[in-house]
């Protein structure tokens, strides 16, 4: 063989890999760009909430599997109820709660001695910003 046929033999071996390279780059990213799009779609269903309480739930074995999966590597697994009592939870409707009242209520100093009232919010020597 002759150092020209091994340099086209070379040319065309380069050739074909390259052929190959760019068709299954191709194909990759093509895959690639419809998980992006399924993954845009989970994650604007999850943004509005379509999963309403009608919706299966997800199994336990799922949802151990996906925990695992993200312990494993170290991300932050969210706590979230058991989808078993969801139901019942809903159906018994809103959670009666006491009023609480916001705000900040003075309190004595290192004197003892309670700060006059005042609007004035930029004082902050008031006892009631400092403590």
């Amino acid at each position: 063989m002759s150092a020209s046929e091994a340099l086209s033999r070379f040319r065309a071996e380069v050739g074909a890999a390259v052929t190959r390279a760019r068709r299954a780059a191709g194909e990759v990213g093509e895959r690639n760009a419809k998980l992006r799009e399924r993954t845009r779609d989970l994650a604007e269903r999850a943004r509005a909430r379509t999963a309403g309480p009608g919706a299966p739930a997800t199994s336990a074995q799922l949802r151990e599997s996906a925990t695992a999966f993200r312990r494993d590597r170290g991300l932050p697994v969210e706590e979230v109820p058991d989808a078993s009592g969801a139901a019942e939870r809903a159906s018994a409707g809103p959670v009666e709660t006491e009023p609480v009242a916001l705000g900040s209520v003075a309190v004595a100093g290192p004197s003892g001695q309670l700060p006059p009232a005042s609007d004035d919010d930029e004082d902050f020597s008031q006892s009631r910003i400092l403590y």
